[in-house]
């Protein structure tokens, strides 16, 4: 069934994404008013009405594209932590962040997108990053390679004695453990900053315009649509423990990402101590 759903009805899905972006997003970016943004767990931690209603959106068309599917989004889960379990059963999940980069949409930033992804049992099938402001769809299927505006990208690799590019967890959402770690990337041969939209870095390593990520938290809908869409484009990605990341079990956090394997051991290496 998903292998007849791939082949038939990738258009559908990005049509999906486009059009909830469209109703539910970009009417709302640089006008919404003060009582259409929350807080979740703290001040920097915020949800908007377009976050709301875009995963509403995005639920009722998928699982009408997809019977018998489910969605695992962010504002679910954080009404109901129980719906994050999907991602451990049999059926498809299509797994949803409606506004990744929440706190630049908040601030007129249009360096924010929207994140689907569909996995089954783990595995991740295909994925769209949708950056509505940016005019900028990202797409990869298992297999078939990753594209932006129709267009095949590839990660390449770093400049041989560069140093290395690397978007690290924001300081705002890291315990001071995990600021610890981190800074062991702070050393001669690696710059690294703090990310902004996790799936605009993860484009961003696809294209080869960073060279690796480390991230320090594990929510699916961040990393789902870009570990594909990197994977795809030829890059890597390890946890700590030195096996790959993936959405349907418990991880040894952090992990790193890599525009290539030896990017990404580097990268990982780094963050163990090692």
């Amino acid at each position: 069934m998903i292998d007849e759903f791939l082949a038939r009805d990738l258009s559908a899905v990005e049509e999906a994404v486009r059009k909830a972006a469209a109703v539910e997003i970009m009417p709302r970016f640089r006008q919404l008013a003060d009582h259409e943004v929350d807080e979740k767990s703290g001040p920097h931690d915020l949800v908007t009405v377009a976050d709301r209603k875009a995963e509403e959106h995005l639920t009722a068309a998928l699982t009408r594209l997809l019977p018998g599917s489910a969605v695992v989004g962010e504002e679910a889960v954080h009404a109901d932590p129980a719906v994050y379990g999907a991602l451990r059963a049999d059926a498809p999940v299509w797994i949803v962040d409606p506004v990744d980069g929440t706190r630049q949409f908040v601030n007129g930033d249009p360096a924010f997108c929207t994140l689907v992804a569909l996995a089954v049992r783990g595995e991740i099938l295909a994925s769209w990053t949708f950056a509505p402001a940016l005019e900028e769809l990202a797409t990869a299927v298992r297999g078939q390679g990753a594209y932006v505006n129709g267009e095949r990208i590839r990660s390449g690799s770093p400049d041989p004695g560069a140093a290395l590019r690397v978007a690290i967890a924001h300081p705002l959402y890291t315990s001071e453990a995990d600021k610890r770690t981190l800074s062991r990337l702070d050393v001669p041969g690696v710059a690294p900053r703090p990310c902004g939209s996790a799936g605009l870095e993860y484009l961003k390593v696809a294209r080869g315009e960073m060279d690796g990520l480390a991230f320090t938290w594990p929510s699916a809908w961040d990393h789902a649509a870009g570990l594909l869409l990197v994977g795809e484009a030829g890059g890597a990605q390890s946890t700590v423990g030195g096996v790959p990341f993936r959405v349907d079990r418990d991880n040894e956090l952090p992990f790193a990402v890599g525009r290539d394997e030896a990017t990404a051991v580097r990268i990982r290496e780094l963050l163990r101590g090692a």
